[in-house]
């Protein structure tokens, strides 16, 4: 969008009128874009993350890395309307080596997996690149060192456990009502089968316990299976289901005597992770350490 620059003088008190007057230019933005590089580019999130990239105001698709489909163009692997003339490569030190030598801003997205990806991070940071982490399964020690290692470069990273800006509403909906009600259920779906408790509902029970309150009392030591799994020491049940069709669901019940309080959220597409991706991007440039979890920024 152009900028408008506006200049107030007043005309000479020999000239008629002598009323003050102004003039206008338009001028264009000296900002620089933010050279992008996708990491896990032929995912389906990658390639969600590529077309919302490229669509995104201030920032410029830079890199698609992947050991899929190599050589291939993303644009037209994401079936966009016009090739990227950007092709798919393995390699991510090449890519980071070629935006570095412009010297100007850059952000890795990380959609790999936990093995990979510190070393991932590591290197973006040694081409003075900040980075954006969405590795489900990601372990606490492997946080820890990213954190130690942005720390010493003092160089930004973002690692999210979600992008789904409405999952970290019902996450924070579900902080709320912990502080009120006494019994709570946790139930979630997922179109196919994965490690359960997900990573979401996991963190949904770890966010309402050590609130110094204790749920579910009538029944917190029985060992019927069908009660779910218990989430930490205060008693918070959690129940995993596969429904192929169905959309990622993730729901809470909180109840009383004479009342229920229900938080739900869906994911129907991938491209709902998009606006917290871009969110994160924008924010990541400002960053000097690592940061864990998208809702510092909201």
């Amino acid at each position: 969008m152009a900028a408008v620059n506006c200049h107030f003088f007043k005309l000479s008190q020999h000239l008629k009128p002598s009323r003050p007057s102004f003039s206008c230019s338009a001028s264009q933005p000296s900002q620089n874009n933010i050279k992008v590089i996708i990491n896990g580019a032929a995912k389906e999130i990658g390639r969600a993350a590529v077309v919302a990239v490229t669509k995104a105001r201030g920032m410029e698709l830079a890199g698609a890395v992947d050991n899929h489909f190599l050589g291939e163009d993303i644009g037209l692997l994401c079936d966009m309307e016009e090739p990227l003339e950007i092709p798919v490569v393995s390699d991510l030190t090449m890519v980071l080596g070629s935006i570095s030598q412009g010297k100007e801003i850059g952000v890795v997205i990380d959609f790999t997996d936990p093995s990979t990806v510190y070393e991932n991070v590591k290197q973006a940071t040694a081409f003075g690149m900040k980075s954006v982490v969405y590795v489900p399964r990601i372990k606490p020690e492997t946080v820890s060192a990213l954190s130690a290692l942005c720390d010493k470069a003092t160089m930004g990273c973002l690692v999210a456990p979600t992008l789904s800006i409405g999952s970290i509403l019902l996450q924070q909906a579900a902080i709320m009502a912990s502080f009120h009600y006494n019994n709570v259920e946790i139930v979630e779906s997922r179109p196919n089968a994965a490690d359960f408790p997900s990573p979401e509902a996991t963190q949904i029970a770890n966010n309402i316990s050590n609130l110094g309150q204790i749920y579910n009392r009538e029944d917190i030591s029985t060992d019927v299976q069908a009660r779910g799994q218990v989430i930490g020491e205060d008693g918070v049940r959690v129940h995993s289901m596969v429904l192929p069709g169905l959309p990622s669901s993730t729901q809470v019940y909180f109840s009383s005597p004479g009342e229920v309080y229900t938080v739900k959220h869906d994911i129907i597409d991938v491209r709902s992770l998009m606006p917290g991706l871009l969110l994160g991007i924008r924010k990541v440039v400002r960053l000097k350490n690592l940061v864990y979890g998208l809702e510092k920024f909201l």
